[in-house]
C-alpha cells in the first residue's frame, strides 16, 4: 500500500502544481540566471555515457533530464511526484525519456537499477532525508555517481545580501510575476533556512556517508547560494 504524502510534500505539490509551464522561465529570471548554469554543473559531475541508464529524481519539467541527454547522451528516466510537472517534461523531452509519476522516499525500481542517479531540489520537501537517501542509493549499482543540486545558505559577506535578497526581493518579484510565483518567492527563504539549521553541512554530508555514498565532494556555487554534492555508491 503507498504511504500517504506527508504534509510536507503535499505543500510542494501544492505550491508548485500550478508552475509547470512557466517554471523554468522564471526559475532562471529569480535565480538571477544561475539556476541554468547550476544544472549543468550538477550534470559535469555524473559518470555516465551512451548505452548507461541515470535515473533524475524530482526532474520536474525535465531541465536536469535534458541536460544528462546533451552532456551525456545516456538513457534517461525522470520520477516526480507532480504529474503536471511531468506533463510539461513530456513535451519537452524525447519519446525516449521514460517519465514516472512515483515518490523519492519510495522508488519503483529494483536494487542497483541505474548507472547513476541524479536529484535536484528535494531534501527540504521529504520528512526524512537519511532514509531517503538511503533509497536514492539503493537504485544505483555500485560504483554508480549519486550527485545532488540543492539552495544554501551563502557565509560570510554575502550573508547578509542572501537574507535580503529572500526575504524582501525574491518575494516582490514573485508578485509582480503571478500570485503563485509570490507564494513561492515567500516560502523558499524560509524553507532554505529551516532546512540549513536541521541539517548543516557536515551533517548532510555525514547522511551521504551513512547512505553507503563514498568518495563525496561539494561544490558552493554563486557566493554559496547553491550547492552540489556528489559521490559513489559503495
Amino acid at each position: 500500500m503507498t504511504e500517504p504524502a506527508s504534509t510536507r510534500t503535499l505543500r510542494a505539490l501544492e505550491l508548485f502544481a500550478p508552475l509547470g509551464p512557466t517554471y523554468e522561465r522564471y526559475a532562471r529570471l529569480l535565480s538571477l540566471g544561475q539556476d541554468p548554469r547550476w544544472r549543468r554543473f550538477l550534470v559535469s559531475k555524473v559518470e555516465a555515457g551512451p548505452g548507461d541508464r541515470v535515473l533524475d529524481v524530482a526532474t520536474g519539467t525535465g531541465a536536469v533530464a535534458a541536460e544528462l541527454l546533451r552532456q551525456k547522451g545516456c538513457a534517461v528516466v525522470g520520477v516526480d511526484q507532480s504529474r503536471e510537472m511531468l506533463a510539461v517534461a513530456r513535451e519537452r523531452l524525447p519519446a525516449a525519456v521514460r517519465l514516472v509519476e512515483a515518490s523519492a522516499e519510495s522508488l519503483p525500481f529494483g536494487d542497483a537499477s541505474f548507472d547513476a542517479l541524479t536529484f535536484t531540489y528535494l531534501f527540504r520537501y521529504v520528512d526524512d532525508p537519511g532514509a531517503t537517501l538511503r533509497e536514492l542509493a539503493r537504485v544505483v549499482r555500485p560504483g554508480g555517481t549519486v550527485a545532488s543540486l540543492e539552495f544554501a545558505v551563502p557565509t560570510g559577506p554575502w550573508g547578509p545580501l542572501w537574507q535580503a535578497y529572500v526575504g524582501a526581493v525574491l518575494p516582490g518579484a514573485g508578485r509582480i510575476v503571478s500570485p503563485g510565483w509570490h507564494e513561492v518567492g515567500r516560502f523558499l527563504g524560509g524553507s532554505i533556512r529551516d532546512f540549513w539549521r536541521r541539517y548543516p553541512l557536515d551533517r548532510q554530508l555525514e547522511l551521504w556517508s551513512t547512505a553507503g555514498i563514498g568518495d563525496v565532494r561539494h561544490r558552493r556555487l554563486s557566493l554559496g547560494g547553491a550547492i552540489v554534492i556528489w559521490g559513489r555508491r559503495a
